[in-house]
């Protein structure tokens, strides 16, 4: 295996939720118990890991793709659906706690982000997921800086080494060109930045 299809398998879009939201629940300075931090981890490994998983294989098993790497913008299509569903269907279900709506909108966020990258796809535009996903979480690590007034520059700084890192490895790998991955990490950081403002103006 190649060191570019190395850091694409270890940096993969799959994790970032789950980064996001180890990082919201123990760097953010609001009290939540561990009783619900576990459910809330729980929650999001089974919808963001183990749901997507199992979704893949039968897709596989059906047919529908051919690899589990989504190559062709014809096989991303419907499990691009699949994962909008599923981020909006965890947003939900985290407003139900409501100590963690900023946790909520994140998925929220995510999932307009994969509903407009769906879009592109109709365009004949195979928009990177890995760099949205990095992108995503560098938009949230922003917004809870604003909010809660912490610093978190060298999380940021570390965020977009990895945004290069993980752009470099998908270009050479011939998985998208230029624009793709920089279109990627633009949806990721302006929805979670925007959104925000949206929901608490509604």
């Amino acid at each position: 295996m190649s060191f570019h299809r190395i850091i694409s398998s270890l940096l993969h879009p799959i994790l970032f939720p789950l980064i996001g939201s180890v990082f919201y629940l123990f760097m953010v300075p609001k009290y939540i118990s561990n009783k619900y931090k576990l459910l809330i981890l729980l929650i999001i490994f089974v919808g963001t890991y183990l749901l997507p998983i199992v979704l893949l294989f039968l897709l596989k098993k059906l047919k529908m793709i051919e690899s589990f790497h989504l190559s062709s913008i014809e096989e991303r299509k419907f499990p691009m659906l699949l994962f909008t569903f599923l981020a909006v269907l965890i947003g939900r279900m985290l407003f139900k706690i409501v100590i963690v709506n900023d946790l909520a909108i994140y998925f929220i966020a995510g999932g307009l982000a994969l509903l407009i990258i769906y879009g592109f796809l109709w365009l004949g535009v195979k928009v990177s997921i890995h760099t949205l996903g990095v992108g995503g979480l560098i938009g949230f690590v922003i917004k809870l800086s604003t909010i809660y007034h912490q610093n978190h520059l060298v999380v940021l700084a570390g965020l977009f080494v990895i945004f290069g890192v993980i752009a470099n490895a998908r270009l050479n790998l011939r998985a998208h060109v230029f624009s793709e991955v920089v279109w990627g990490v633009l949806i990721g950081i302006t929805t979670q930045l925007v959104i925000p403002i949206v929901y608490q103006n509604i």
